[in-house]
């Protein structure tokens, strides 16, 4: 699909865009995400029909902007936060061409790295919303919508939503860099892991860490670690 093409169409036409290859229907959720009563109370609504002045973007971007919804998805999250903070690699995954503002079609597209080359993934605006609340990822600005767009291009290029519940963090983040992934375990850690780490931190990289444990049932551990959770780490130092 052809981003520049489709949405001068849709400018053209007067027509907000709907993606026939990802349609606002349950089969792009997976139909065994959610009990079947719960698939078919889904509504799916665009950014302008929420907010009277959606933005793709308020203040720049930043990992606080993504609140994680019902999709056990923090794998790909915690990368998206590791993404935020290095903006040149954000810049790759979500194009500056498009917003609420100018020419504005219903039409957003973000690219990912897949089998060597980037991928530009074309989606339309509408969200999936379960009585009332998101589905997916939600902003913590009720007005900025680029957390909750990404994720729907991203559950496209995966097939569905429920293809995004459950998954490494490292292959997120692959996905969005294009980069090289290193893993270490932590019950069989490398004796100089804390020079590997602040070798990393200092050369920019993007890093991630995950629990262990089972992700739907979020146990917090008395250190305040959640169980089966994925994290994005901003820096190592030793306290």
């Amino acid at each position: 699909q052809d981003f520049k093409e489709l949405r001068a169409l849709c400018l053209s036409q007067g027509l907000l865009f709907e993606d026939a290859t990802f349609p606002a229907h349950i089969s792009s959720i997976g139909p065994s995400l959610l009990p079947e009563e719960k698939l078919w109370q889904i509504q799916w609504k665009r950014p302008t029909e929420l907010q009277r002045n959606p933005h793709l973007i308020m203040d720049g971007v930043s990992r606080f902007d993504i609140m994680q919804g019902e999709i056990g998805d923090c794998w790909m999250l915690a990368a998206l936060g590791s993404l935020t903070l290095r903006k040149q690699f954000l810049e790759n995954v979500l194009p500056k061409d498009q917003g609420f503002q100018d020419d504005y079609a219903g039409i957003f597209h973000f690219r990912f790295w897949q089998y060597g080359e980037w991928v530009d993934v074309v989606i339309d605006d509408r969200l999936p919303f379960l009585n009332g609340r998101y589905l997916s990822v939600h902003p913590r600005t009720s007005n900025e919508f680029w957390p909750s767009l990404l994720e729907k291009a991203y559950a496209k290029l995966r097939g569905s939503y429920q293809n995004l519940n459950g998954g490494y963090l490292s292959d997120a983040l692959v996905d969005l860099t294009g980069g090289v992934q290193v893993q270490f375990s932590l019950k069989d850690p490398p004796p100089d892991l804390e020079e590997i780490l602040k070798a990393a931190d200092k050369s920019r990289c993007l890093m991630g860490c995950s629990t262990s444990g089972q992700s739907r049932r979020n146990i917090e551990l008395r250190n305040g670690i959640v169980q089966g959770h994925a994290y994005t780490v901003t820096g190592a130092v030793k306290v």
